[in-house]
């Protein structure tokens, strides 16, 4: 019973921050994959650094830098595309369950003319409603505050709802999957069963055919 409930705690965390940093060259796109559930508002902090690979050393940043964001629905459908600075925040409500694929590229080609400097992009996404803002709590007085932290939290509670709805959809999509495939198992079993007794009756029609030609029966 710990072990679930650490896990769920665990998956809870998980839903709401993804926090990493990657590597891009000249004109380079890389992509993160995110599983979102429908109707859930997904928003997006990165910051871009020029990278010395050898030294190992931030770099001034170039100018005119900029990254575009291209967010993809698991339709194949573009839902965002927006050519940011630097650094920046970018949003998007998905309204569909799925692998969203959310996509970097540099506009820019200057960086590239110092060898051995690639772009760096922190990067820091948060699945689920909008979160609290502690400065402007604080300058609220307590009935006020209360009430915007009951309103918080009754929005994180919607959330994890509809991420226990998705993981049950996702559950039930792979109960029928496998369902699917072991049902085709068993029809294959039968038909290959059925071509081995169909050749067995064959070759044993053949061979006593063969024995009354040869009259040895």
């Amino acid at each position: 019973m710990k072990s679930k409930l650490i896990g769920f705690l665990m998956n809870f965390w998980i839903s709401f921050s993804l926090a990493l940093y990657f590597h891009i060259g000249e004109r380079e796109e890389k992509c993160v994959i995110e599983d979102i559930p429908s109707d859930t508002l997904v928003v997006g902090n990165y910051k871009v650094q020029r990278w010395d690979i050898h030294t190992h050393d931030f770099l001034e940043s170039a100018p005119g830098l900029g990254m575009f964001v291209t967010v993809t629905t698991p339709t194949g459908e573009v839902l965002l595309s927006k050519l940011y600075g630097p650094q920046g925040t970018f949003s998007f409500t998905s309204y569909l369950s799925g692998e969203h694929i959310i996509c970097f590229q540099s506009n820019s080609t200057r960086f590239a003319v110092i060898a051995g400097s690639k772009l760096r992009i922190h990067l820091d996404i948060r699945v689920g409603e909008h979160f609290l803002d502690e400065s402007a709590i604080q300058a609220k007085d307590k009935v006020n505050e209360v009430h915007d932290r009951l309103e918080h939290l009754i929005e994180q509670i919607h959330h994890v709802t509809r991420e226990q709805d998705y993981e049950r959809e996702r559950e039930e999509k792979f109960r029928k999957t496998s369902e699917e495939t072991n049902s085709n198992i068993l029809w294959w079993a039968i038909v290959q069963t059925l071509i081995l007794i169909s050749v067995g009756i064959w070759q044993i029609k053949s061979l006593r055919d063969f024995f009354i030609a040869k009259k040895l029966v």
